[in-house]
């Protein structure tokens, strides 16, 4: 049984995660505990959708159905990383400064979302990653 295909989404994010706290916690010059899942390099999502989607083209072929369905809901989560979740980070913002005595808007996380250069970290983690499973 090859369970390559399910172990995919997995290893991109681990991977993605892995390096997320490593480049968080060199920049900060302390462990980035409080730093997991507020966005930044590399895209967590971005890498667990494109390490599957990698995989399908180097296994299946870039021209099979399967890749092509892998690939729009990667272009779906990208969009989702760089566009509607930066808009909620400012909706929390906007909240909180028009509600700053309220502990429910307060709790609400303003950095949310990534940028363009985030979302390609995570297009090449995700290749390098199904590179990976596909040597295996």
């Amino acid at each position: 049984m090859d369970l390559t295909y399910p172990l995919a989404p997995l290893l991109g994010y681990l991977a993605a995660g892995s390096l997320k706290f490593a480049i968080n916690t060199l920049r900060d010059r302390k462990a980035a505990w409080r730093g997991i899942g507020l966005g930044g390099a590399v895209s967590t999502h971005t890498t667990i959708v494109w390490t599957t989607c990698w995989l399908l083209g180097f296994r299946d072929g870039f021209g099979q159905p399967a890749f092509s369905v892998a690939l729009t809901l990667a272009v779906i989560v990208m969009i989702d990383a760089m566009d509607l979740r930066q808009k909620i980070g400012a909706q929390a913002l906007a909240l909180k400064a028009a509600f700053p005595e309220r502990p429910d808007v307060a709790a609400l996380r303003g950095r949310l979302g990534h940028k363009p250069q985030e979302v390609l970290g995570g297009i090449a983690l995700g290749a390098l990653c199904a590179a990976m499973l596909n040597w295996l």
